[in-house]
């Protein structure tokens, strides 16, 4: 199979970088002056067992390509809020033999969160959802980070919207000789919303920056327990922290790499000036719930909000003084309750 990796960042520069050094075909699609690096100079990833340098196909949509192979994978690895362009411009693509990708080609969404793949099915026939356990940073073009060792990241799998195949199960056996754990799974949701909920923290280290202090900790708890009260509400199951670590165990300690700026999705996007967040498929996932099921959620509607305008207005990643992101969340909460 050929990786068709759409949207080559942290994410997806990892991934296609890997499954590349493990021997198989890769296209990364870039935007601006990160498709200007990949094909001028290459893929640098950055990983524990060295730095490398992968030339690969490289084309900023469809055209590039002409006619899609019959065994083409899509990965698509954008941020949610970009996901409706990245479907818009791939669905059409002729295939080799007839049909479209949206038709015939198997979609990975190896996203965060949990909305891109119901967009994708809007459009696409084989939709594949992907919980992404996969420290990895993109702030400089051509760049990607992933300091994750022995393993790269974890990357269950499953059909979306529930079930296992034979293609999932032979996209895990490629990217398990990749430096990945791939597990195939039934139930990819509950994984997804367990991630979900330690993602709710990235908007937190956007505005505030590195979640260290005791005070941003101490949020961090509050705004997953007020997620948790929504998720259960709405009956929606989620692996426990017990369950996750026992799983992910000591496959992935994170090794430091000299000169290697690190921070979350959302803080990569601030530092790169992008003018969008995920926010709102993060903590907007959970305050669009808590509608639904009459569930205040006074932290997370703040924390979007904030995420928003920051990246709206360019601002300075961690710039807010985390004393005075606390005392907004507490006036929002006192704000509920009166």
């Amino acid at each position: 199979m050929r990786y068709v990796i759409i949207g080559a960042g942290a994410v997806g520069g990892a991934v296609g970088g890997r499954l590349a050094g493990a021997g198989h075909e890769v296209v990364l699609v870039a935007r601006g002056a990160h498709h200007a690096a990949l094909r001028d100079g290459g893929l640098r990833l950055r990983v524990p067992d060295g730095e490398f340098t992968y030339r690969l196909p490289v084309v900023d949509g469809p055209a590039g390509l002409g006619a899609l192979r019959a065994d083409d994978v899509l990965v698509l690895a954008v941020k949610t809020q970009d996901t409706e362009g990245a479907l818009h411009a791939w669905g059409p693509a002729p295939v080799e033999g007839g049909g479209t990708a949206a038709e015939r080609l198997p979609l990975l969404c190896a996203q965060n969160g949990v909305e891109g793949q119901r967009l994708a099915l809007r459009r696409f026939r084989h939709v594949y959802g992907v919980c992404v356990w996969l420290p990895a940073t993109f702030v400089e073009p051509g760049t990607v980070s992933a300091p994750g060792s022995p393993l790269t990241g974890i990357l269950h799998l499953g059909v979306y919207p529930h079930g296992t195949d034979e293609t999932a199960r032979r996209i895990a056996a490629d990217l398990e000789k990749a430096r990945f754990e791939a597990p195939v799974v039934p139930d990819l949701a509950r994984w997804q919303y367990a991630k979900l909920l330690s993602n709710l923290a990235n908007a937190v280290e956007a505005v505030s920056g590195s979640v260290e202090s005791e005070a941003l900790l101490a949020l961090v708890d509050r705004v997953r327990a007020e997620g948790m009260a929504v998720l259960d509400a709405a009956g929606i199951a989620y692996a426990s922290v017990g369950e996750q670590r026992a799983l992910r165990g000591d496959k992935i300690t994170l090794l430091p790499l000299a000169d290697a700026p690190r921070g979350g999705s959302s803080w990569q996007s601030l530092t790169r000036g992008t003018g969008t967040i995920e926010a709102d498929y993060l903590n907007g996932e959970i305050a669009l719930l808590g509608r639904l099921h009459g569930v205040p959620t006074p932290l997370n509607d703040l924390l979007q909000r904030l995420a928003n305008t920051f990246a709206r207005e360019r601002r300075e990643a961690g710039s807010m003084p985390p004393a005075e992101l606390v005392r907004r969340a507490d006036e929002a909460v006192a704000a509920v309750a009166a």
